[in-house]
């Protein structure tokens, strides 16, 4: 579970009323955070101005998260936060809290609209008519790039899909998130291009289960991938989080177009079949492993990351052992591993043999010891290679030491430019020279451009 994200400020420079002030707080996945994005981009088109956590709001908008109990937590908090900050805005809570616990969210003081899932598309135009918010799109300046510039953020993220129609064991998702909706091609190229035409150079597909897109609509994630790639002229296209399942061989000539960013982060969740069968997962590990060889056999320098649940329900020190053993041969450039916790309104809550905190606990060391291991040995991989990456940061002009961006792969890269002035959402050609003081990222130096 990561801090909550904020979408602010829109430096525009417009004089905006007052109660025409809106901030937007994003908890959980890189879904929400598109979500939020587009939010952000509608209420400055209604003429609103997007402020940060730093300045006065009239209207607050929390997208939570509730995929475990500890997020259900945090989501709450920040909606007691919000409110302390800001004691005379309108409150809107949207999300998976918002829909999974309405009844306790609408016991919160304070909470003047809940947005659930399904409607959240169309929270803007929602929350306009509720909360009779009149709309002065002549005061609007619609520039999302703007506003990602100001933040530090290069990349944008795009939903393309919504809902998932598999249940695994552990997962909220299916109940929050609702059977399998997709965005058309021309909704998803055309926020695209906007962005493109706004200085955006790369942007991230996000939903809950990318691989189902086009299941509603006799379509496929290769298809539409194409079409982004044919009909955009976006420089760098990166996929978010995809199931390791249903991947074809159309899948792999996407990666034909050096635009498309040699990254997967493919949740294995177990190395275990037998806690696979409990979680409900339809990858095993022999067929994850022909997935991960036919990927680096197809895609040059392909990093592939991944998700690791410790201690779920029955998993037992032999059922740990594979998990180990099986994580170690794949290579992993990065573990997000984290231990199991019952999340109430799931099946492997209330399923036999719980795993005790202290066995979690001492298992999640040595999968994050093996984790690091991998992640340096990736890395050390990478050194003497010419590659391009993208600086982070407000392109701003100012010179510095070093810029921070990542590699097509998605591998963190400092770069040193004292010879050579760099600025924010840059693309640079760089070699990578080695590693930096704490061995957690590559340095690289200019290339003659």
């Amino acid at each position: 579970m990561r801090r909550g994200r904020e979408i602010g400020p829109d430096e525009d420079g417009l004089a905006v009323s007052l109660g025409r002030r809106v901030h937007i707080t994003t908890l959980g996945c890189r879904l929400n955070e598109a979500e939020s994005e587009e939010w952000a981009e509608r209420f400055r088109d209604a003429g609103f101005r997007v402020v940060d956590a730093s300045a006065p709001a009239d209207l607050v908008v929390v997208n939570t998260c509730a995929v475990t109990q500890e997020a259900v937590r945090k989501s709450r908090g920040v909606l007691r936060r919000s409110q302390r900050a800001n004691p005379g805005a309108r409150l809107i809570v949207s999300g998976c809290l918002a829909t999974l616990g309405d009844s306790a969210v609408s016991a919160e003081s304070g909470v003047d609209l809940i947005v659930a899932n399904r409607d959240k598309d169309r929270l803007v135009e929602i929350a306009l008519a509720t909360l009779s918010l009149p709309a002065m799109p002549e005061t609007a300046a619609n520039d999302a790039a703007g506003a990602l510039f100001a933040r530090g953020r290069q990349r944008a993220f795009i939903k393309i899909q919504d809902g998932c129609r598999y249940s695994c064991t552990f997962c909220i998702t299916t109940v929050a998130r609702g059977a399998e909706r997709s965005r058309t091609p021309a909704e998803i190229i055309g926020a695209i291009e906007r962005l493109v035409e706004q200085g955006i150079r790369e942007v991230v597909l996000t939903g809950v289960h990318l691989g189902g897109y086009g299941s509603d609509s006799d379509s496929t994630l290769s298809d539409l991938i194409a079409r982004i790639l044919g009909e955009t002229g976006i420089p760098r296209l990166r996929i978010g989080s995809l199931e390791p399942w249903d991947l074809g061989d159309a899948f792999w000539r996407c990666f034909e177009d050096p635009r498309l960013m040699p990254h997967l982060h493919l949740p294995l969740q177990s190395g275990s079949d037998s806690v696979l069968r409990r979680m409900a997962r339809r990858c095993k590990t022999a067929e994850f492993a022909r997935l991960v060889e036919q990927g680096r056999a197809r895609v040059p320098d392909l990093n592939i990351t991944t998700d690791i649940i410790v201690g779920f329900p029955g998993e037992s020190e032999e059922d740990w052992d594979e998990t180990l053993a099986f994580a170690g041969s794949m290579r992993f450039g990065h573990i997000h591993a984290f231990a199991y916790s019952p999340r109430a309104g799931t099946r492997a809550a209330e399923m036999p043999g719980q795993v005790d905190s202290r066995i979690k606990h001492r298992r999640l060391i040595a999968l994050k010891d093996l984790a690091l291991r991998m992640r340096t040995a990736v890395l050390r991989e990478q050194m003497g290679k010419s590659v391009e990456i993208l600086c982070e940061g407000n392109p701003d002009g100012e010179r510095r030491e070093t810029r921070f961006g990542y590699s097509p792969n998605y591998l963190p890269v400092q770069v040193a430019t004292h010879e050579t002035a760099i600025d924010g959402n840059q693309l640079v050609k760089i070699v990578l020279a080695g590693l930096d003081d704490g061995g957690l990222a590559l340095v690289g130096r200019p290339t003659d451009r």
